[in-house]
This record gives structure tokens, C-alpha cells and sequence, in this order.
């Protein structure tokens, strides 16, 4: 049984998000949540929340979900799956359980379908070593799948995007460029190679990246998807009231991604990310407008950015190249608090 998800939609995986202006436009009149125990709120736009338990206990919550991303069904689940995790990893926690976020057309869609998504989620919930307990299903079209997960961490050892700190080193651990090879692909200009390095490095969990944080005592770090590499260092830099300087030709990028980009495969979540950062943000003139749209690219279950103080970025890079991330690779600095957020080299 053959069907191409891809078939489904115009925008799949974290393209398909809102843009960060709309989401901050929808989020600006809430009231603030507070709670002694609510260690990480939606302040900061974080990975996830983290509501303390014990001293020695915090919880870890998450959730994430988008239509298709790929053609197969199976490899959908397993990199949609990824993605939720890595919510989790980025944070300093441990997965512990998921529950399945269903949205499939019964009536358009074979059932096997379903059951393929469904069990690539579960085999890398399962690689992740934690667990499926539940979850919900409705009927709607086109399809979308995701997980809520909730793991563990100490509380003293939690990992958020607003801890980086003036000479922490960014170490940036998958190449760039999912966005840009998923529309290639739909376009019929990426090659077969090219796209399934990207299906590959969207299905790898970022379990490994996680421990090595707490290994080498990260404090700060954050994944970067749907605002790109750009929209996610932007939320860094603002909740950690520091500027970023991004060496841009440091940043690791997928097979065939920079000439998708000059013949034009440019998703339109790339426009609205980098939109949105433009104004907290200076480029050098001798940036290209490629390399600049694929700092700004969506990805889906892309890397973590990490902060680590300097004398100890190359042992980690190293370490994780050695360790399953072999593109990883160290990609500027933090710097006092600027004029601007982010300054792209």
C-alpha cells in the first residue's frame, strides 16, 4: 500500500506554524501565570514548561504536533515523534511518557495509513526509553500527528533559553536546511541523496545532545524549529538580555540546501521568520541572500543551539561528533547586550 503524504499538504512539519509575530500578537494580552513551583512559564517562548515537584523532582511538560512532513507514513511518525522529544532534551530532562495528538481523515485516507504514523511514533518514543500511555484522536483533514510529553529533571539542573551569559560559546549540533529540502522535494529539484539526509537528521533524536548538556553543566540552550535558526536565537538573546554574534559560514547546512535556495525553493515560513528578526537583527553586506534565507529556514526536528563557556566548546563539539552529530559545529558567540539582538556575520 502506497500513499504520499505529501500529497496532503502545502505546508508540513514546523512550517506549518504560526509565525512568532502572530503567536506574540495572540499571546501579549494573556494574564501571567504564576505559581512558586512553576519553575518555566511561556515568558520566554521556552521549549517547555517545568513545574517543580519535589527539591530533588521537576516535571517536564510538552507538546507538539504538524502535518506531514515527508511522503511515508511511517518516517512521518518517527520524525514527528523526534520533534516532541526534543522539547524535553532541550530543557535538560528525560523523557517519560507521551501520549499520541491524532488528526486523520477516515474516510480519505486509508487506516493503514494511520497505523504506520502510529507506530514510527511508538518505536522512537521507545528509542527514546520512554513510553506511549494514551492519546486522542479526531477526524479532520489533512493529517497531522505529535505527542504531549512529560519527563523528569532536578530542578536544579534545569536548561532554558534565557541563561546565556556574555563569551558563551554557540555550538549548533544538525545542519541547516529541512524547510528548503522538503520544498525541493515537492518541487522535484532535490536530489534522492540530498533528501534523505534530511529525512535522516529530522528522525535523529536529540537524546545524545541532551546528556552531553548536563555533562558539561549547560545552562542554557534551546532546539531550533519552526523560527529557524534566526527566530530562535532571537528568543535566546531577548530572554537572556545578551546579543548573539552568528559567524554564518560557521553554520553547518544539508546537502544541495544553498543551491535549492538559489533557484528559488524557498518555503514562505523562511520570509516570516526572518521578517520578524530583521529589526532586532544587523547582517554584514557580505552575506548572501541564500545563506541569509536559510538562517531563517523552518526546520523540523532540527539541533539544539547550546551555550557552553568557552574552554570547554571543543570538547563538546568533538564529543558529539563522535557521539551521533557529526555536523555539529561551534557557531559564534554571545556578547554584552547591544544595540541589536543578533549580529550575523
Amino acid at each position: 500500500m502506497t500513499f504520499d503524504l505529501l500529497s496532503t499538504v502545502e505546508y508540513g512539519g514546523c512550517s506549518a506554524k504560526l509565525s512568532p509575530a502572530q503567536l506574540a500578537e495572540a499571546l501579549k494580552s494573556l494574564p501571567k501565570v504564576t505559581h512558586p513551583d512553576l519553575l518555566v512559564d511561556i515568558e520566554t517562548h521556552d521549549d517547555a514548561g517545568v513545574y517543580r515537584i519535589t527539591p530533588e523532582l521537576a516535571l517536564v511538560q510538552t507538546t507538539d504536533f504538524f502535518p506531514p512532513i515527508c511522503s511515508d507514513p511511517y518516517e512521518f511518525g518517527q520524525i514527528a515523534a523526534a520533534n516532541a522529544l526534543s522539547d524535553i532534551y532541550a530543557m535538560g530532562g528525560t523523557p517519560l511518557t507521551a501520549m499520541n495528538l491524532v488528526m486523520f481523515p477516515s474516510t480519505r485516507i486509508p487506516l493503514e495509513v494511520l497505523e504506520q504514523i502510529l507506530r514510527g511514533g511508538q518505536d522512537k518514543v521507545t528509542e527514546a526509553g520512554a513510553v506511549i500511555v494514551g492519546g486522542h484522536t479526531i477526524d479532520d483533514y489533512p493529517p497531522k500527528y505529535g505527542l504531549a510529553v512529560t519527563g523528569t529533571v532536578h530542578p536544579s539542573k534545569v536548561i532554558t533559553n534565557a541563561a546565556a551569559r556574555p563569551g558563551d560559546t554557540l555550538v549548533l549540533t544538525k545542519p541547516l536546511g529541512t524547510g528548503v529540502l522538503v520544498a525541493g522535494r515537492r518541487l522535484g529539484e532535490a536530489r534522492a541523496d540530498a533528501y534523505r539526509v534530511a529525512l535522516e537528521s529530522m528522525k535523529l533524536l536529540n537524546r545524545k545532545a541532551g546528556e552531553l548538556m548536563q555533562e558539561y553543566g549547560v545552562r542554557c540552550a534551546t532546539d531550533i524549529t519552526g523560527f529557524g535558526l534566526l527566530g530562535h536565537a532571537y528568543k535566546m538573546a531577548d530572554g537572556s538580555r545578551v546579543t548573539l554574534a552568528i559567524e554564518s559560514t560557521a553554520v553547518p547546512l544539508l546537502p544541495q540546501a544553498l543551491k535549492l535556495v538559489d533557484i528559488g525553493c524557498i518555503p514562505g515560513a523562511a520570509f516570516r521568520n526572518l521578517a520578524f528578526v530583521e529589526p532586532h537583527a544587523t547582517f554584514a553586506p557580505t552575506l548572501d541572500y541564500s545563506r541569509r534565507m536559510l538562517l531563517a529556514d523552518a526546520q523540523t526536528s532540527g539541533g539544539m543551539l547550546i551555550c557552553v563557556v568557552p574552554d570547554k566548546a571543543e570538547a563538546l563539539v568533538g564529543e558529539l561528533q563522535r557521539t551521533g552529530h557529526p555536523q555539529s559545529a561551534a557557531i559564534g558567540e554571545v556578547t554584552e547586550r547591544a544595540d541589536v539582538l543578533l549580529e550575523v556575520m
